[in-house]
């Protein structure tokens, strides 16, 4: 299960990668588009249940793929990160800054966990999103198209792998104290 996890987030990079690299960005977006789109129909097949953090990203992708397609113009598949983790980053600080933990309308199937851990993750989540949409904002205006692809898959990912790790120990802190604070299974 682990394994499948992992690779559903690393397949759409290679995908966009080889494209790229093979062909152009349009064809690598094109392919990281509908190899997702395939994980999450594997998913639902599987699972019966998808995040709704996934459905939302696959969405987004998909549509500034259609659109860099008809407009003839890579621009948008560069600008969708920044959008993307813009709206997550406004989504989870606005949530936070009014006392709701928005990390967990997403992942709340994923996990059980206090209320003052789900808005430690809102605002981690918030703080480092922001900071991906500024990372983007440079790479697509200094970088060219195999520069772009190379940043996303080579610095992005890692980074983003990196971030998740260290949020390891405050989420398996939160869901031990999430089961503590549960009452103990008594039967009626």
């Amino acid at each position: 299960m682990r394994l499948f996890s992992l690779a559903t987030e690393i397949l759409p990079l290679a995908a966009l990668f080889i494209g790229n690299s093979l062909y152009n960005i349009f064809i690598g977006a094109a392919a990281s588009v509908a190899l997702a789109g395939g994980i999450l129909l594997i998913t639902w097949l599987r699972e019966r249940r998808l995040a709704r953090f996934v459905i939302f990203s696959v969405l987004v992708s998909a549509v500034f793929t259609l659109v860099a397609f008809w407009a003839g113009d890579s621009l948008f598949i560069k600008i969708q990160p920044s959008l993307f983790n813009g709206l997550m980053a406004l989504a989870l600080l606005a949530g936070w800054l009014r006392g709701l933990p928005v990390m967990q309308l997403f992942f709340g199937a994923q996990f059980t966990l206090t209320q003052p851990v789900w808005m430690q993750l809102s605002l981690r989540w918030g703080l480092f999103f922001a900071a991906l949409v500024l990372a983007n904002e440079w790479a697509w205006r200094h970088l060219e198209d195999d520069g772009w692809v190379a940043f996303k898959v080579f610095f992005v990912a890692p980074a983003t792998g990196l971030f998740m790790l260290a949020q390891l120990p405050l989420t398996l802190r939160g869901q031990a104290a999430a089961r503590k604070s549960q009452p103990p299974d008594g039967g009626a």
